[in-house]
């Protein structure tokens, strides 16, 4: 059996709904990751400070204290992760927000609701880490939306 390659690959998710995050960690680790969980701005900080090797960030936009935007405006002026792959992971119908976040440099935008199946699939295309062999079937057949 290959050696999948996002095992050891650290991710963080920064959400301020517990629930989300949990399912965002399910999925990641399934699928080999290891994911560092924050529930607001400064403990996303804190745990990129000490998880140098943090190789992508799922990022919310509303979070309480620091806000989304203001992290990754931190991120794009700080030479360590100015070009660490972030996915913003947020409410749609926050137009002036996007486009901030858009001019300071994100990976990506993805819409809750969201697929957590979309979003593994973005995080390995971010970390380099797809796989060259199709994943195993789904159990559902439905569309996997949260």
């Amino acid at each position: 059996m290959p050696v999948d390659p996002a095992a050891g690959v650290a991710v963080l998710v920064v959400d301020d709904e517990p629930h989300i995050g949990r399912i965002i960690r399910t999925r990641l680790e399934q699928a080999g990751f290891t994911v560092l969980l924050a529930e607001h701005g400064a403990e996303a900080l804190s745990h990129l400070e000490s998880t140098p090797a943090v190789a992508l960030v799922v990022l919310d936009l509303m979070l309480p204290g620091i806000t989304g935007t203001e992290i990754l405006r931190i991120l794009r002026g700080d030479t360590r992760w100015r070009h660490l792959p972030c996915i913003v992971l947020t409410a749609a119908g926050q137009d002036a927000q996007l486009r901030e976040v858009e001019s300071l440099g994100v990976s990506e935008i993805m819409t809750k609701p969201f697929s957590p199946r979309r979003l593994l699939e973005r995080v390995r295309a971010y970390t380099g880490t797809t796989l060259t062999e199709p994943a195993p079937a789904e159990s559902s057949p439905a569309p996997e939306v949260l």
